[in-house]
Order: C-alpha cells, then structure tokens, then sequence
C-alpha cells in the first residue's frame, strides 16, 4: 500500500489544503478502482465505511489478494471538512463561492470528440485504452483557479480512466439508494442487490456535471458520436448514498464496507467470498421519474409514512401545519413509487423540499438533482 498526499493549495496561501489518498495493488494488472467518501464533507456516513474499508484493503494488499488497482480517499473534501458556519459544518457548498463540491467537474467529451477523429477502429478494447490516455491527458492539462478547482482536477485526474468508481455520499434522511447512467443499470444491479439500495436512479445526464458522471458519461456521449465504432460503457461509476446523515454507526458502516467490497470481490478485484447474490429490494427506475414535494407554506413538519415505504399517488406522505393558528396541509404524491428521502428539518420554510417519491415513468428533464 502507497499512501499518496496532493497539495490543493498555492505555496503564497495564506491557508494550506492537503488530500490523502491510499494506493492498493499493481496498476495495470487488472481492474481500476477509486473509491472516495465525503465529497459533500459535512456527510459523514461514508468516512466511516472508509475505515473499514482501509482495515480490510490493508490484510488483502499484505496477502497478494488484490487483483489489480484500488485507491482509496476516505475524506474527499479537505476544504469542506474545514468550513463551519456558526458551529454548524458546512460542507456541500465551497463557502467562497457558493459553488457545489459535487457541480461543475470537467466532461471531456467534448474535447474528445475532435481529438479521437482517425484514431478509432474496430477493436474495442484498443478504442478503451485510447480514450482513457486522452481523456487523463485532457483533465491533467486542466490550470485551476482556486483550490476548489485543484481539489476537482485532483480527484479526477485518479478516477477518469477507472473501470469502476464509487462515490460514497448520503442524503438528508433516506433509505439506501444509489444513482448512476442508464446503459450502467445490469452492471450496478449486483451492487444494488449488495448494499441493499431501496432505489437505483437512472439518468443519461443528471444536470449540473456531478463527478460521477465526468467519469462515465463520456463513454455513451462518444458511442453516440462514434456510432461506426465499438465503444462500451467502460467505467461503471455510481453514487452510492449511505442512508441519512445521522446514521454513522459501526454496525452500518461494517455492513456497508462488506458489501462493497463483496462487489469488488464479484468483479474479480479481489480475492474474497462473494456468497450468493441478496434478492433485489427494487427495480431501476428513472431519475426523471422521480417526484420532489414541496412544502406550500411554512409550519411544524410531520412525517405520516415512513422511508422506503411504497406509496400510490395521492397518499398523504407528511402534514406542514402553520404553529400558529393550526391550518394543516397534507403533503401528497402524485406518483407511485418508493418514499426514499425525506428532510431532516422539523420546521419547514415555504417551497423547501421534504421528500423524495421514486416513480417508475420518466415525467421530468432539465437538471434533476437537488442542488
């Protein structure tokens, strides 16, 4: 094992930024993997999870049980870990310029597009390893302007060419779900089945250029643009969302480990027990399918249905009651589905989002992420 320290900020700063990440295996003898928790640094879950997975990586690395590369960042977000407002972590927005930690990463695909011409053919394993050169060069060749923007190059720069990314988040309240591309949906299904995800959301462009999509989407843009050659989805890249944001148990978070790397186990990285794959707990549906619900006014919050329950449209999933003169207004769908995220808050502003209703028919485009 390799640990690895980036610089993130300009020797000048009058603050200093360091990313540690944790090398496993022999690049180039099997799978890639990259593996990263805390993007949103104030979700602590996948940290955790990270520490188990250390521990475990560790005894295979020593054993010569890893086939291939894995790399490891526990804490992906040094700048974010270090913001606070008030005594409350502020994590998911870069305070000096309100811009998400996990918005605006590089799609290089549209550089490849023009670079790739005359360089493909009918071998697509060759078509593989040609794109990922290109696309590495092309984020490497990337000049950030804040540390933000060096932490995003720094992250990317170890994933782009990865065979299978996982990027460990965790919603505000929520059962187990996951997001990733459409043509990735029988890829991710074992690591639904594993992890026990209540919804798998499918989107060929989310909105907004969230890191796991600069590592994936890339490869069904160019097969689109490139329809005379072969060029799989190569990179099965997901965003695993860990539960809640309070749900950092032990427990859980063993659990949780376990089951990555049984995943990794069962694409051959590692050599470990696999064990019969669980039954899924859901179907994939889509991420435009997806219905959030707003609160109409403000008012003291109140849950009637509970996460990962299936619901039919028109079911009153929480009350919003005014505290003071006591007008109650039931919060409904509108779709079936699965109630898989809720808020974390007890007293809502008007036009807040509270929930989150997985239905099974696309209905919505635009940017479908919460920002």
């Amino acid at each position: 094992m390799q640990v690895k320290k980036h610089a993130l900020s300009a020797p000048q700063s009058s603050t200093s930024f360091q990313l540690t990440s944790y090398h496993y295996g022999t690049p180039g003898t099997g799978k890639k993997i990259y593996i990263q928790a805390a993007l949103h640094a104030d979700e602590v879950p996948g940290m955790l999870v990270a520490q188990f997975l250390r521990r475990e990586l560790d005894a295979l690395d020593a054993a010569g049980k890893i086939h291939g590369e894995i790399i490891l960042v526990p804490a992906a977000n040094p700048i974010g870990l270090s913001q606070a407002i008030q005594g409350a972590p502020f994590g998911r927005f870069d305070i000096t310029t309100g811009i998400n930690f996990n918005r605006s990463y590089k799609h290089v695909a549209d550089e490849l597009k023009a670079s790739l011409q005359g360089k493909l053919s009918q071998d697509a394993a060759a078509n593989v390893a040609e794109i990922r050169r290109q696309a590495l060069a092309i984020v490497q060749a990337q000049q950030p302007k804040t540390d933000a923007d060096t932490l995003k190059k720094t992250l990317l720069e170890m994933a782009i060419d990865a065979d299978i990314v996982l990027d460990l988040h965790c919603d505000n309240e929520a059962v187990l779900h996951i997001y990733c591309g459409t043509p990735l949906a029988d890829a991710v299904e074992p690591l639904s089945r594993l992890m026990g995800a209540h919804a798998v959301l499918l989107a060929l462009a989310a909105g907004g250029e969230p890191f796991d999509e600069a590592c994936s989407r890339l490869w069904w843009d160019l097969q689109a643009h490139f329809p005379d050659f072969p060029i799989p989805p190569a990179c099965v890249s997901t965003t695993v969302e860990l539960r809640g944001e309070m749900e950092v148990e032990y427990g859980l978070a063993e659990k949780d480990a376990d089951s990555l790397l049984r995943f990794l186990a069962h694409n051959g990285v590692i050599a470990r027990e696999v064990g019969d794959l669980p039954a899924p707990l859901c179907a994939a549906t889509p991420l435009e399918g997806v219905e959030p619900l707003l609160a109409p006014h403000p008012g003291v919050l109140v849950y009637t249905r509970k996460l990962g329950d299936k619901v039919k449209a028109g079911d009153g999933l929480a009350d919003v009651i005014d505290p003071v003169t006591g007008e109650t207004t039931t919060i409904r769908c509108t779709v079936d589905g699965v109630f898989f995220a809720r808020s974390a808050h007890r007293h809502v502003l008007r036009g807040m989002n509270i929930g989150k209703v997985a239905g099974a028919s696309a209905y919505r485009s635009g940017d479908l992420l919460s920002q």
